[in-house]
């Protein structure tokens, strides 16, 4: 099982970076709009008997061919489909690759960064399909999560792979199953989250008139309100997971450890990010708050939860130290 697992993230990275490709297709066709040439007016003629007797019809109207630019746009949307189509079938093997891991373990598969970082990319990817159904205009959104998608599996595999291992004793507790869950899935959605911030970052800068890199890469997004959106309601649903997560933790520390609370290196940064998410939320509800100024809070926490994940386990040492890593 461990082995088909690896495949299957193996399988799972190639076929996101096939949807990313067809993503990037339909994005540089984008623009292409059918342009249909004008028919020429017809000529009201009056029905009539020639000299022979016969009727006399009015001339049809000429046939328009289509121009290379419709077949552009057809060419887009067949090249959007086939992105989908793929970040669907990606999400089916990379859920898959974690069902498998887990049977392997006989766990939970979160036990270390590997597996979390697997388990975190696919919340992102799943959720981003759940969003795509009610929000199709937004689809163009998806080269870039398919790129974040690539790029995390990537590194998992390439990084931060270790072999099948059974929990550490401190990780056997159901709190195991209540606290990192929870992490995770709002980690991931945290995840999915600063795709569209970033995107807002530069569609609002495109909208006002900037010209410059990375500015026009935003030219062909959805519109900037659009993103902002979308942005704040994935914050705003994710924040209140978070908060019960680390709540959790502090319950676990408690029963594990004999204090809820110690500042070790990943309660402290796990803190960092809630105060960050906290200030982006009040910041988005405050009026005087630009919107732009506001996202880039949002961003900046996704940058704290980067710390916990890979800095904090890389870095440093704790009770926390799961990583995996030697």
């Amino acid at each position: 099982m461990s082995a088909l697992s690896d495949q299957l993230v193996t399988f799972a990275t190639l076929v996101y970076l096939i949807a990313m490709i067809s993503h990037a297709v339909e994005y540089a066709l984008g623009n292409a709009r059918t342009r249909v040439a004008a028919a020429p007016a017809r000529e009201l003629v009056g029905a009539g008997v020639g000299a022979s007797g016969a009727t006399v019809a009015p001339p049809a109207a000429p046939v328009t061919p289509v121009s290379p630019v419709g077949r552009s746009a057809a060419r887009a949307r067949l090249a959007g489909t086939i992105a989908v189509a793929a970040t669907a079938v990606a999400a089916l093997l990379h859920l898959a690759a974690l069902v498998t891991r887990g049977v392997a373990a006989d766990r939970m598969p979160w036990g270390n960064m590997y597996e979390f970082v697997l388990t975190v990319s696919f919340i992102g990817s799943a959720a981003w399909l759940v969003v795509l159904a009610k929000r199709p205009s937004l689809r163009r959104l998806g080269l870039f999560l398919t790129l974040v998608m690539v790029l995390l599996l990537a590194t998992a595999e390439l990084v931060l792979y270790v072999p099948v291992v059974p929990l550490v004793p401190a990780l056997n507790s159901y709190w195991f199953v209540i606290h990192v869950s929870t992490i995770v899935f709002s980690s991931g959605i945290f995840l999915l989250g600063v795709v569209p911030a970033v995107a807002f970052l530069m569609r609002n800068g495109y909208e006002q008139g900037r010209r410059s890199f990375p500015y026009t890469l935003a030219k062909r997004l959805p519109e900037a309100a659009a993103l902002e959106r979308l942005t704040f309601v994935l914050h705003a649903f994710s924040f209140p997971v978070f908060t019960f997560a680390v709540i959790a933790g502090a319950i676990w520390a408690e029963a594990a450890w004999g204090r809820p609370w110690g500042w070790d290196p990943k309660e402290t940064w796990a803190f960092i990010s809630w105060v960050v998410y906290a200030g982006y939320l009040h910041a988005r509800a405050t009026p005087s708050v630009k919107r732009n100024v506001a996202t880039w809070i949002a961003v900046i926490g996704f940058f704290t939860v980067l710390m916990n994940l890979f800095g904090v386990n890389i870095f440093f040492t704790g009770l926390h130290s799961y990583g995996g890593l030697s």
